[in-house]
């Protein structure tokens, strides 16, 4: 089942006997988790019903005896072991499974790893319950996430906004979520959430951020970049430079990407880059300023200052110091392609 599914079945309330939640992404898998904890009982239900076990601190024995108990006071005993990775041969609960009573909801939040599928453990909880992959999102599929996400609450957000809040925070899609819950709670629904609004309520600057960043590399405008290399010289706590050499590096691979690119439709390339159409155009004229080889030359400077950031060939040049640098070098690296 995929996790639509499996969410849409919680909502109303038709669950199944175990559910084993496994893979790299732990947003899903908590999210699943806590949706069974907050839906399965009721406050005062869980007060005798609900037990939460954590991997480090059980062993599949364990499980079992709370597993195989009943309910007191209602219909349903919750097991939920959270960080079941780290339990012990967990496998051998195969061997137990059909003797839990149907009173038992078994959840196994097994984070950052696959359970091997070939198992006769994870072929059972197949065939009884559910045995849920949570794969790690393509950073490219990120923003489509956010979208989604607020979509759902009744909210739309402008592609430049959207894209502040993915390349400020990242591919965390547990920070992401506290970031727009931040603005569902401050905005009125239906809301179309534009880069005012995530300025003011995220502390994303509008003219200072990794976007604009991007965006004056592309167009060659050198007084911006230094402008605003200089604000995260002065704000380093919110805006380290590994972060940003991270952030350009997959700006400067998306540019070879597309000259690699045979087709240069609109359609094609957004799906390739990873961003909104209404981007393409940006990387489109980047492109014309830095040719391929411009690129990959880049790259270079970004792994320089990457080793740089880490005190490798650098006694006594500040954070500020280093971006200031790090910018003349990317800016005056290139000619027209």
């Amino acid at each position: 089942m995929t996790y639509e599914q499996i969410m849409s079945d919680i909502e109303n309330r038709r669950y199944k006997p175990i559910y084993l939640l496994t893979g790299e992404e732990p947003y899903f898998i908590d999210t699943i988790s806590d949706a069974l904890e907050n839906t399965v009982l009721d406050e005062v239900q869980k007060t005798f019903n609900l037990v939460v076990l954590y991997g480090l601190d059980v062993n599949v024995h364990d499980i079992v005896n709370q597993a195989r108990a009943f309910p007191m006071m209602g219909d349903i005993l919750l097991v939920i072991v959270k960080e079941a990775q780290n339990v012990k041969d967990i496998d051998a609960l195969v061997d137990y499974l059909p003797v839990f009573p149907p009173t038992t909801i078994l959840v196994l939040d097994y984070k950052y790893k696959k359970l091997d599928k070939r198992k006769s453990f994870a072929k059972q909880v197949d065939k009884i319950g559910i045995l849920f992959e949570s794969k790690k999102l393509y950073d490219n599929k990120i923003p489509e996430w956010v979208v989604d996400y607020l979509k759902e609450r009744k909210y739309s957000i402008t592609p430049k906004a959207c894209q502040m809040i993915v390349d400020f925070i990242g591919n965390d899609l547990h920070k992401i979520r506290n970031e727009l819950e931040k603005l569902i709670l401050a905005l009125p629904k239906k809301k179309n959430i534009d880069d005012a609004d995530v300025e003011y309520n995220i502390g994303i600057s509008k003219d200072f951020n990794i976007f604009e960043l991007q965006n004056a590399i592309g167009t060659g405008n050198l007084v911006k970049a230094v402008q605003i290399v200089n604000y995260f010289g002065d704000n380093i706590n919110d805006n380290p430079i590994i972060v940003t050499v991270s952030v350009l590096f997959g700006y400067f691979t998306k540019l070879m990407k597309l000259h690699c690119s045979n087709d240069k439709s609109r359609s094609t390339l957004a799906s390739l880059l990873g961003v909104s159409p209404f981007f393409v155009n940006d990387y489109l004229n980047a492109a014309n300023r830095y040719s391929l080889s411009d690129c990959c030359r880049c790259i270079e400077v970004l792994r320089e200052f990457d080793l740089k950031s880490k005190g490798y060939n650098n006694v006594s040049s500040s954070q500020k110091e280093l971006y200031r640098e790090m910018i003349f070098k990317l800016m005056h690296n290139y000619h027209s392609a």
